[in-house]
């Protein structure tokens, strides 16, 4: 699976890095959250799932 974040949506609620902090950290300085492996891990798809805005895509689940 790849993971994807589109930052320009992102609001930076953090509950992505919350669910899934393999995944995902917010970037504190930029107010956004970021992908750190895009791979993926366990988690992902409920992060995307739960993500207020839905910037979050997971391809190849």
């Amino acid at each position: 699976m790849v993971v994807k974040l589109d930052q320009d949506e992102c609001i930076g609620c953090g509950v992505c890095a919350q669910i899934c902090p393999e995944v995902f950290e917010l970037d504190e300085e930029a107010g956004k959250a970021r992908v750190i492996r895009p791979e993926g891990a366990d988690g992902a798809l409920e992060a995307a799932d739960s993500c207020p805005v839905g910037c979050i895509r997971v391809e190849g689940n």
